[in-house]
C-alpha cells in the first residue's frame, strides 16, 4: 500500500508541476481591443502598503508569456488585507483582472506565472489596503512585443 500511495503522490505532483508550466491569460485579445479608459483617477501620497513591481518592470518591453510579480510591503504594525487587492485593466469599460489572479495573491504580493497578454501597450491599476484601511493605488504600463 505504501508504494501505491507514493505513486499517487508522485502523479499528483506531476499534475501540479505540469499545470504551473502552462500559460494562463491575464488579458485577452478581445479585452485589449477595447477603447482606452478616458479618465484614470489615482490618489496621491498614501500611508497604505507600498507596491513594488518586480516583473515585468513598468514601461519595459517583454515577450508573452511572462511572470507577473508584485511585492506588497505594509507600513508600521499593519498587515496587508489580501481581500482588498484589486487589479484593473484600464479600458472602457474597466476590466477586473482580480479573479484571474486570485490564487496568485498573498499578503506578500502577487506571483502569477506564465501570464499571457496580447502584443501592445497595456495600462493596469493595482489597489491594495492594509488592515487599518489605508489604501495605495499604482498604475503601471505593460509593453508586450509583437
Amino acid at each position: 500500500m505504501g508504494t501505491f500511495n507514493n505513486i499517487l503522490k508522485f502523479s499528483a505532483l506531476c499534475l501540479i508541476y505540469q499545470g504551473s508550466l502552462s500559460a494562463a491569460p491575464l488579458i485577452t485579445a478581445k479585452e485589449a481591443a477595447l477603447p482606452p479608459a478616458t479618465k484614470v483617477v489615482t490618489r496621491g501620497i498614501s500611508r497604505g502598503p507600498s507596491i513594488k513591481f518586480i516583473a515585468p518592470i513598468s514601461d519595459s518591453t517583454v515577450n508573452s508569456p511572462f511572470d507577473f510579480k508584485v511585492a506588497f510591503e505594509p507600513r508600521g504594525d499593519s498587515k496587508v488585507d489580501i481581500n482588498s487587492v484589486k487589479v484593473t485593466y484600464l479600458k472602457f469599460p474597466y476590466v477586473d483582472l482580480t479573479p484571474r489572479l486570485k490564487s496568485a495573491i498573498s499578503a506578500s504580493g502577487i506571483n502569477f506565472q506564465n501570464a499571457e497578454v496580447p502584443a501592445g501597450e497595456h495600462s493596469v491599476r493595482l489597489t491594495v489596503q492594509d488592515t487599518d484601511g489605508r489604501e495605495t493605488n499604482s498604475v503601471f504600463n505593460l509593453i508586450v512585443a509583437k
